[in-house]
């Protein structure tokens, strides 16, 4: 939904930019259009996904900043899920039940009893987890999960359930490295249904997750809705309903699904009845 990244660039839908790739434009317009936080970053900060599980999938874990620029050559990986929308008895993993020692994760990797130390966690629509690099986690069938994180690609993979690939073969494992990363213990950060909402002038925001990495939060829109940041760019995800995206120069009707982006320091009128996840620096 929104990518700079190498192993999948966003493509621009509309206007005088259509069929570019986003990180040439933003090349065009210049470092300005980030705004003033996403400066202090050597790339461009943050990558929202969504992710419509039909199938469990992987257990894994990302490392932070140090272990994955000394050992990746790229930028660590915390994220937070947003649950769009789940079957009912959804369920997902996040951390452990409760502490347990390295050697017992390894064993329990290796003998194939990992899910039975895995804190398991029934999950509801709008639901939210704050994954800090570390924390082991899995997505399970049946959910729709917004992710917004840092723009890397590093994952590792501590068990596929004992699937095989495409190739007939079992997936590769990670195990040394998540080892060396994942933190055995039970989640320390609230989750599901947390974030603090405020009522003003008609708009509820939900605040999801604010870090030194990114900010998240929703947005139920009923009627008009200006932004005009100045310091960061806005990353809209129009997750329920309509809306008019108007500016000096242009005006674009946008619908459940698509992805807006908003350079910094341009004055937006939004217009609608939407429900939408706004993410920024």
């Amino acid at each position: 939904m929104l990518s700079c990244h190498k192993d999948g660039v966003n493509i621009v839908l509309n206007g005088e930019y259509k069929g570019k790739a986003l990180d040439e434009v933003l090349e065009i317009w210049g470092k300005e259009s980030l705004g003033k936080r996403a400066s202090e970053f050597s790339y461009f900060p943050i990558l929202i996904k969504l992710i419509d599980a039909k199938q469990k999938l992987s257990i894994q874990v990302h490392p932070d900043d140090e272990y994955a620029l000394a050992v990746e050559g790229e930028y660590g990986k915390t994220e937070m899920w947003y649950v769009v929308d789940c079957e009912e008895g959804a369920e997902l993993i996040y951390g452990f039940k409760n502490r347990i020692s390295k050697e017992e994760f390894e064993r329990r990797i290796k003998d194939n009893t990992l899910t039975e130390v895995c804190n398991f966690v029934p999950v509801n629509k709008g639901d939210v987890f704050f994954i800090s690099a570390g924390t082991l986690h899995a997505i399970g069938e049946g959910i729709l999960i917004a992710e917004v994180q840092q723009n890397s690609n590093t994952t590792y993979r501590v068990s596929d359930y004992g699937r095989l690939g495409a190739d007939g073969k079992p997936r590769e494992l990670h195990i040394e490295k998540a080892l060396q990363v994942t933190e055995c213990n039970a989640p320390v950060m609230p989750y599901g249904k947390v974030g603090i909402e405020n009522i003003k002038d008609g708009i509820k925001e939900r605040n999801l997750a604010q870090c030194d990495k990114f900010t998240s939060k929703t947005v139920s829109l009923s009627g008009k809705y200006v932004i005009d940041k100045k310091e960061t760019f806005v990353s809209l995800i129009v997750i329920e309903g309509e809306l008019t995206v108007k500016w000096t120069d242009g005006e674009i009707a946008s619908k459940k699904g698509d992805s807006i982006f908003i350079p910094a320091g341009l004055n937006v009128e939004l217009n609608g009845q939407a429900e939408l996840l706004y993410s920024c620096v």
